[in-house]
């Protein structure tokens, strides 16, 4: 039982969505810190209030004479938050993630090229390209008009 349950920690998928969780939480931090130190001195200047919570929100009367709030502005607040959030991981992890696997993908194509086990891909010429296409359709109306007309190159 202990075998299995440390196989399956180790396994690659849980080591990397704990890695995952302690980023996000980090990330948090630091958005929210940019939040409170650019985006809602910004929003103070715009809209007169200290947060986009305080930002465009309407009173309305409800049908039982009570009032409801729209806080259109903690909308946009949680959209710019997002929006922070989204861009950070990008260029900060998967931009650079996808960058180190097309190097490592691009070694690993060196490396057997160098060993003769793959052969290098060598685009066709348009000449080259329109050749093959000539052959083919004259295979092809060869093929089904049978032995009656032939094709000279």
């Amino acid at each position: 039982m202990l075998k299995g349950f440390r196989d399956f920690i180790a396994r690659g998928n849980v080591i990397d969505l704990a890695v995952a969780v302690v980023i996000g939480a980090a990330f948090t931090t630091i958005v929210n810190a940019i939040v409170s130190g650019i985006v809602n001195p910004l929003i103070a200047l715009i809209f007169q209030a200290e947060t986009l919570d305080q930002a465009l929100v309407f009173q309305v009367p409800t049908l039982t004479g009570g009032e409801t709030t729209f806080s259109f502005g903690l909308v946009i607040g949680a959209i710019i938050n997002f929006l922070a959030v989204a861009v950070v991981v990008y260029f900060a992890f998967v931009m650079p993630m996808n960058k180190l696997k097309e190097r490592q993908e691009a070694k690993a194509r060196a490396a057997a090229l160098a060993a003769g086990v793959v052969e290098p891909e060598v685009p066709l010429s348009e000449t080259e390209l329109l050749i093959q296409i000539r052959d083919l359709l004259a295979e092809q109306s060869s093929g089904a008009s049978g032995t009656h007309g032939s094709h000279s190159a």
